[in-house]
């Protein structure tokens, strides 16, 4: 009889065949792992409807599914011992209603007066299809009908709460091309450019700005003109060049939407977006946020509809202060701050169904879990617990309960449901159950270390499936330097910068909270800025250091990665930490400080991470001067591989081709891994399982030896 050896991993009660090969993950394989997208409860909260998208390698690209399966929420209300994780899996029966759609995305509820739809975008039939929404009946073999025919195509869709309208954006074309002013010379390839943020992270400017268009329904189901809610202006909802559909909110009466705006003469150089409210005939817009320097974004109107709540950031033009949760009472116009006193950030404010609290995920001690706050005492609890990272889906109608994304650096985002009276949770799915039945698994260990100044240091230690405490054998060590610079290394699964694949090669990895990550209180987010190559380094080195007085890491095998200021941390410590290191790897490092200024996007993070432009003063000069990698390039014998993406106009691809040749012209061992078309990120299957395979031969070279 075969037996069965279970492990827990993320939660899930995972069992392995003793009698089977175990698996270990590897850059293919992690491309074997189906990606849980868009998730949206049904409005009597009974049902939930989520995307799940698989990879096809050859194909490079992928296919998504729409899944719909029963919210059965009896065991969360039942079971009042169980905490976070320690209940088994509770996955019930799912139905896809797509299969396999490429291009299917922005999945939601329509609360229709003929019943609930679930609405979508996708291309439309044909090879040329633009993507529009539908509306489609939650149920098996139900045909999908189209709402929108706009030329362009349509994104980031949101449906009205009250049934009676949907809303969208479209790319409408406002600047002319170079042709246009110029008609006699068609074949003219030029920009003129009379502005900065003319080229954002991976995309030039392309003469157009996104829109928020509505489109109104009536009792029948029947879609009416798509209208143009910001018509002649010049301004994008979504704020680039990351927001979405969080950056626009119906009022629950369906006749209103708040919209985040970023109407400012020097967008480049100012964080300043603001909340604008306009009516769905369109109309002028009211400014709600004056008065507020900093980004303001993601309105999220109350169920009963007397307050609006958004995010807010008190300093103007930093991109990582501490994220309020502000009140706006539509009734008086007074503004409060629901987090005051409250020393972390909160993101994804969500209203209870009953408007008196609203739930937030926050980082935490290299954790990320989710609050509930009371909106009249602001009184504050924790709902999840435990070794994982949760975000927030959405308060289940109906029900105590919220539905949340899980995840672990073990295992990638499964959806869950968590009792926030009972402190209970449970996973309610296992897209990848069939991949990990057969995988070895990593050991994750907590540690702190003291740092220079006497502060303790969080670390995160990952440990190969068959490290053992008890035997001889010594283990080579990866030095992961995490980018931002403010970015928690909490317990999230990457698809490139993967802990479990980088312990299933056989590498122990430390990964270190310095200095400027968020988690660990707002004094400690904010000490890396101005102090780039200062107490943040020290950090690293501290961390390093406590590893290295173990038998069982071999000093001889030890190597630095690192991408974006990660990637910059790389580069400094080629010429400022003595010979720790056997090898190193920067993916999207900056290399040169002035050069960075001179050739990033927006100016507004090195204006305040830096200090300003290299010539405004003498004391900002020098703080170049002694924090730029470029200036201790000189000091370079560790090998080095370089990574950079041409499209990566936020750290450009010249920084990494500058300390390529650094090293080359010295005769340190180099390779640069150069993406045509990659930005910041390497997004493409094939193009991350390259960058895989080239990141273990080069550490294999230097570290396996």
């Amino acid at each position: 009889m075969t037996v069965l050896r279970c492990i827990a991993a993320i939660g899930l009660l995972t069992c392995i065949s003793s009698a089977g090969r175990a698996e270990r993950l590897t850059p293919e394989r992690l491309w074997d792992l189906a990606r849980i997208g868009d998730a949206a409860v049904s409005p009597d909260g009974s049902r939930l409807a989520y995307l799940v998208t698989r990879y096809d390698i050859q194909a490079n690209g992928g296919t998504t599914s729409l899944v719909i399966q029963p919210l059965n929420q009896q065991n969360q209300q039942t079971n009042k011992s169980a905490l976070a994780f320690e209940t088994p899996l509770a996955v019930a029966k799912s139905t896809n209603l797509l299969s396999d759609v490429k291009g299917l995305h922005s999945l939601g509820w329509l609360n229709h007066a003929t019943g609930p739809k679930l609405i979508y975008i996708a291309p439309t039939p044909g090879d040329d299809g633009t993507p529009q929404a539908w509306m489609l009946d939650p149920t098996p073999d139900s045909e999908s009908v189209q709402l929108t025919t706009v030329e362009q195509g349509i994104g980031n869709l949101k449906a009205s709460p009250a049934g009676n309208a949907i809303a969208f954006t479209v790319d409408v074309k406002m600047d002319p091309t170079i042709t246009e002013i110029f008609s006699d010379l068609p074949k003219a390839d030029a920009r003129i450019i009379d502005s900065l943020l003319y080229r954002h992270w991976n995309q030039w400017h392309d003469y157009a700005y996104s829109h928020v268009h509505v489109v109104q329904i009536d009792s029948a189901g029947k879609p009416g003109e798509a209208l143009d809610l910001m018509k002649s202006l010049r301004a994008d909802c979504p704020v680039p060049p990351f927001g979405g559909s969080e950056q626009f909110e119906f009022s629950p009466d369906g006749q209103q939407l708040a919209l985040t705006l970023k109407l400012v003469n020097n967008p480049a150089e100012s964080t300043d977006t603001g909340i604008y409210l306009c009516s769905i005939d369109g109309g002028e817009m009211e400014h709600v946020t004056p008065g507020l320097p900093g980004y303001d974004m993601e309105p999220r109107y109350s169920p009963d509809g007397r307050y609006l709540a958004f995010h807010s950031m008190e300093r103007a033009s930093f991109e990582a202060d501490r994220n309020r949760i502000m009140l706006y009472d539509r009734r008086t116009g007074a503004r409060r701050e629901l987090t005051s006193g409250l020393d972390q950030t909160a993101h994804n404010a969500t209203w209870s169904p009953d408007s008196q609290s609203m739930y937030f995920y926050s980082e935490t001690r290299g954790t990320t879990q989710v609050f509930r706050i009371n909106v009249e005492s602001s009184s504050l609890e924790q709902v999840t617990k435990g070794r994982f990272d949760f975000s927030l889906v959405a308060a289940i109608p109906n029900s105590p309960n919220v539905l949340v994304r899980q995840q672990s650096m073990l295992r990638p985002v499964e959806l869950a449901v968590a009792n926030p009276s009972l402190q209970n949770l449970q996973t309610i799915t296992d897209v990848n159950g069939d991949v990990y039945s057969n995988l070895e698994l990593p050991k994750i260990q907590e540690r702190f270390v003291t740092a220079t100044d006497g502060k303790p240091i969080h670390n995160w230690v990952i440990l190969p499936p068959d490290y053992d405490e008890n035997s001889d054998r010594q283990w080579p060590m990866l030095t992961y330097c995490q980018g931002g610079p403010q970015g928690q290394i909490g317990q999230w699964f990457s698809y490139r910068w993967n802990f479990h694949m980088m312990a299933a090669q056989g590498y122990v990895v430390l990964a270190v909270n310095r200095r400027g990550l968020p988690g660990f209180g707002q004094e400690w987010n904010d000490q890396i800025s101005g102090d780039w190559g200062g107490q943040a380094m020290q950090d690293i080195l501290a961390a390093t250091d406590a590893m290295l007085a173990s038998p069982k890491i071999d000093r001889r095998r030890v190597a630095a990665i690192g991408a974006s200021f990660g990637g910059y941390t790389v580069y400094w410590l080629m010429g400022n930490s003595g010979n720790r290191f056997c090898t190193m790897i920067a993916h999207c490092g900056v290399f040169n400080l002035e050069s960075m200024y001179g050739s990033t996007e927006e100016l507004f993070f090195v204006n305040w991470d830096l200090g300003g432009p290299y010539w405004q003063n003498a004391a900002v000069a020098a703080k170049y001067e002694q924090f730029s990698p470029h200036r201790f390039a000189g000091n370079w014998k560790t090998p080095l591989l370089v990574i950079h993406g041409e499209k990566d106009f936020r750290v450009p691809v010249t920084q990494g081709m500058e300390a390529f040749t650094a090293a080359q012209v010295q005769g340190v061992p180099s390779r640069f891994l150069y993406f045509p078309d990659e930005g910041h990120w390497v997004m493409s299957p094939q193009n991350s399982i390259v960058w895989g395979r080239v990141f273990f031969d080069w550490l294999d070279r230097y570290c396996q030896q």
